[in-house]
């Protein structure tokens, strides 16, 4: 089967020719249309890749041409390929990240707040500290990483974190604690959306979801190997009988520093740039493949090559890529939709030994809503993706997550441990739509500037959630507060009404695009073809707000 543009003048209004090409000769079982009119492609055109051009800059040009040809057999080759050597040493990153982030949890089940002399309120500052400044790198972050290149940058970035991560194991009190936390936010926000940038240059839009939502089953899975890990850290004592969470934060910490080093010698600059480091002299791909690559990702998306990937922004670019007001929708959902699932998240080990289990045991019994996570995580993509109805999935998610959070609150204070622990451990695993709005960003912002800005807005939008939905301390009025511990009957009903708004919210999304998708393609429709090469060549820069543009919803 072979993948290729069509060479004729004449394309029917029909004939979508972005993201693959298309047969001239309807008997011809050879070839295949790939049409982006399931959300498979950005820009739906009748007109010919040549409007399509790459800037002179980019790092692909040379590999650029509108008449390649390559087989369907030869891109799931490529494929494979690139999810054996990209997409999983970037999972293996995000392990280090989930590591060095949420070893806290497991430190806090051991002696941490009693050897430190802090409170619980003490704690939550920390982690307010860490959230907020977190989400204070996101953006700068960003803008880094744009202008160096993730694969420059991401390492670093562990480096310098690992460091910092380690040294939490000499910690005496609260100003030492609180210093740490505000470091580690500093040095590990910006790395997510990093990372989707890196991705992006190697994925087209339609292989971008399944490969974030590999990205965040390595997140699950540190949670499981972390917990392995912490039984077995917590169980070395100091002189005093306490101390085991130092370790903890030690050797995880240096596990971390060295997938840093590694990433260094690993992570190419791009599908084009893979010579030298440990990915050998002749680099992971020969010309031929780099031809692949590089014109699949175009001919899915052309706006990946109206920048070089070591391209900073300007200040203009910025502001236009900050108020494209497309993206609104998503940035809002992103302030809503895991609140219902963060306080039950963040404090299951705290709410479990309340309930009577030991350290050890709460470790332990953490790993199942990890597993069950993982198979949640996984079955939405598809289904989401299969569908192509991702907005409306996100709607479902939060009916699950309603039903549970009904259950928690009428569960009775009475009691036996069991059932509360099934209703948290489900409600913890959640489907997580989480790689699909993601990916969403990715799709609809039309453009490298407004995609790099957008992830980083949409992840600052979650870090917001993620302090909105943490649990009080005593001057914040958070959604869990301490007087209403152990059940937080108060914030359960106040987690129902954000579900319900969420579902709302999510149902508002699509119905949005919808609406931009059939207002766009009515004018789009409307024109001849040599209308539309009129059209796009007088507005060449890659924006969703083109006619040709088709947002995922």
């Amino acid at each position: 089967m072979t993948v290729h543009e069509t060479k004729s003048p004449e394309i029917s209004a029909d004939e979508k020719n972005i993201s693959g090409a298309n047969s001239s000769d309807d008997s011809d079982k050879e070839f295949q249309q790939i049409s982006p009119t399931d959300g498979k492609s950005t820009f739906d055109s009748g007109a010919g890749h040549h409007l399509y051009r790459p800037i002179d800059s980019y790092e692909g040009i040379h590999r650029w041409d509108p008449d390649f040809e390559w087989t369907e057999n030869e891109e799931k080759r490529i494929v494979r390929k690139i999810d054996a050597r990209v997409c999983t040493f970037a999972c293996v990153t995000f392990f280090a990240l989930q590591l060095d982030r949420g070893n806290i949890g497991q430190a806090l089940a051991s002696t941490l707040l009693q050897d430190l002399h802090m409170t619980t309120n003490d704690y939550n500052l920390g982690q307010t500290v860490f959230l907020v400044c977190f989400l204070l790198a996101e953006m700068p972050s960003q803008l880094i990483s744009k202008r160096l290149g993730p694969d420059r940058w991401i390492p670093l970035q562990m480096v310098m974190w690992s460091v910092v991560a380690a040294c939490q194991a000499f910690i005496k009190g609260k100003p030492s604690y609180l210093a740490c936390r505000a470091l580690l936010g500093l040095l590990e926000g910006g790395f997510i959306p990093d990372t989707i940038l890196f991705l992006s240059f190697f994925y087209k839009s339609s292989e971008l979801p399944k490969r974030l939502a590999c990205f965040w089953i390595s997140y699950t899975v540190t949670t499981i190997i972390g917990a392995f890990l912490a039984f077995g850290f917590l169980h070395i004592k100091d002189a005093n009988g306490g101390g085991s969470w130092k370790y903890v934060f030690a050797f995880e910490g240096m596990i971390t520093g060295l997938i840093g080093i590694i990433a260094y010698f690993w992570m190419p600059a791009s599908p084009v740039q893979t010579k030298g480091g440990l990915r050998g002299k002749d680099g992971w791909f020969n010309e031929h493949e780099e031809k692949i690559m590089v014109n699949r990702v175009i001919r899915d998306d052309p706006s990946k090559g109206s920048m070089h990937n070591r391209e900073g922004l300007s200040l203009r670019l910025f502001w236009e890529s900050l108020k494209d007001f497309h993206m609104w929708p998503i940035y809002l959902l992103g302030l809503i939709w895991m609140i219902p699932t963060t306080p039950a998240t963040n404090y299951l080990t705290l709410q479990l030994r309340s309930q009577g289990f030991t350290t050890f045991q709460t470790n332990l019994l953490t790993i199942p809503s990890a597993v069950i996570g993982i198979i949640t995580l996984m079955s939405i993509t598809w289904i989401a993706e299969r569908t192509n109805q991702r907005l409306l999935w996100g709607a479902g998610v939060e009916v699950w997550n309603l039903v549970l959070l009904i259950a928690l609150e009428l569960l009775p204070q009475e009691t036996l441990p069991w059932p509360r622990w099934a209703v948290l451990t489900l409600l913890v695993a959640s489907p997580s739509i989480h790689p699909v709005v993601v990916a969403l960003t990715s799709r609809n912002a039309g453009s490298v500037r407004t995609r790099t800005i957008a992830s980083a807005l949409y992840n600052m939008s979650v870090q917001i959630s993620n302090i909105a939905g943490a649990n009080k301390y005593s001057h914040y009025k958070q959604v869990y507060q301490a007087k209403d511990a152990p059940y937080y009957r108060h914030g359960n009903k106040v987690l129902i009404a954000l579900a319900v708004v969420s579902m709302a919210l999510f149902v508002a999304a699509k119905f949005y695009y919808d609406w931009w998708n059939r207002h766009n393609a009515a004018k789009w429709n409307a024109m001849t073809h040599e209308q539309r090469e009129v059209y796009l060549s007088e507005n060449k820069t890659m924006t969703n707000k083109r006619l040709d543009f088709r947002f995922a919803r």
